[in-house]
């Protein structure tokens, strides 16, 4: 394997998580939220958006070819989405403690497996990897309207 295509495989699976055959989402979710202290939270509001808006690009086009390595659409060892959508979750958060954080992992969890709508209909929205990512997007978005609901009832 060429060292290029073992990178963007490294850069889709988040290093080993999205290795793990029974839950690669659930590993990628939990690699995110181990690495939002110490690589999203500290940035301010407009730097995290902007790293989003990065990984998102970067992320659907790493899928994309990760698609074409492994002849498999949407293969469940890419969990760059999964990174993108929780950190959307954490993004108007200015420190948020472990309680938020734990209730973003399970509200994106939640919603990346049950797809209510939009969610589902996205994955056809945008071609190959972007199609990948876009659909965790919507579904951090809805675990985004949950966490600030429980913010605002000053539950977490």
């Amino acid at each position: 394997m060429r060292f290029w295509d073992a990178a963007v495989l490294s850069f889709c699976r988040l290093g080993v998580a999205g290795l793990d055959p029974k839950a690669p989402g659930t590993w990628g979710t939990a690699m995110a939220c181990l690495l939002a202290p110490y690589v999203f939270l500290p940035l301010g509001p407009g730097w995290r958006a902007l790293l989003l808006l990065a990984l998102f690009f970067l992320g659907g086009l790493a899928a994309t070819r990760a698609e074409k390595i492994l002849e498999c659409r949407d293969p469940g060892e890419v969990v760059i989405d999964e990174l993108v959508g929780v950190w959307l979750v954490l993004l108007p958060f200015p420190r948020p403690g472990f309680g938020l954080v734990l209730a973003a992992f399970a509200f994106f969890r939640l919603f990346d497996i049950l797809k209510p709508w939009p969610v589902r209909a996205s994955e056809n929205w945008l071609p190959a990897g972007f199609g990948i990512m876009i659909d965790d997007v919507l579904a951090g978005l809805w675990a985004l309207a949950c966490v600030a609901l429980l913010r605002w009832l000053g539950l977490v």
